[in-house]
């Protein structure tokens, strides 16, 4: 009877894969934390704060340059999810134009047709509304400006009138 396991032992992680050297042991970590997700590298950094801040604030710089946060560069599959997610709406990334693809459903299409213009109808709607709200608040401050300008006009004396005698 043959067994399911091979004969051999797997290595260790990382063993075979990466150079040997001075820069192995950063290189693995980042695998085993790329392996696990951005939990992970998000425990090291809070870890890296407790430890030593400068450490916290190194991990927080090399995640943000490497763009670690995002979801597309995670779960060891770095930067192959970019590709999905612009394909699946036409090309245009997510809700980045209305240029969308056809999903082969003619009434879902129809559908989302109507819906996408009657939504754009009510936004033009409510932006010239919004337009009309400003324009009748900035009128009304305007007016309120002028007439306390006007009342302080009359109440000041003029520069040829003499102040009453006592």
């Amino acid at each position: 009877m043959q067994t399911p396991f091979p004969a051999t032992p797997a290595p260790p992680f990382g063993a075979g894969k990466m150079p040997s050297g001075l820069w192995s042991w950063p290189r693995r970590a980042e695998a085993f934390l790329d392996a696990r997700g951005r939990g992970a590298w998000i425990a090291a950094m809070v870890l890296g704060f407790v430890v030593f801040w400068p450490v916290g604030l190194a991990l927080v710089a090399y995640i943000t340059v490497t763009k670690r946060w995002s979801n597309q560069t995670m779960f060891g599959n770095r930067c192959s999810s970019r590709r999905h997610s612009s394909q699946a709406w036409g090309g245009q990334g997510w809700g980045a134009g209305r240029a969308y693809a056809t999903t082969g459903n003619s009434a879902f299409d129809a559908y989302r047709a109507e819906t996408l213009r009657r939504l754009e109808e009510e936004q033009a709607a409510f932006e010239s509304f919004l337009g009309r709200l400003r324009e009748a608040k900035d009128k009304q401050e305007f007016d309120a400006f002028m007439n306390d300008r006007a009342r302080a006009a009359q109440a000041e004396p003029k520069q040829g009138d003499t102040p009453p005698a006592n």
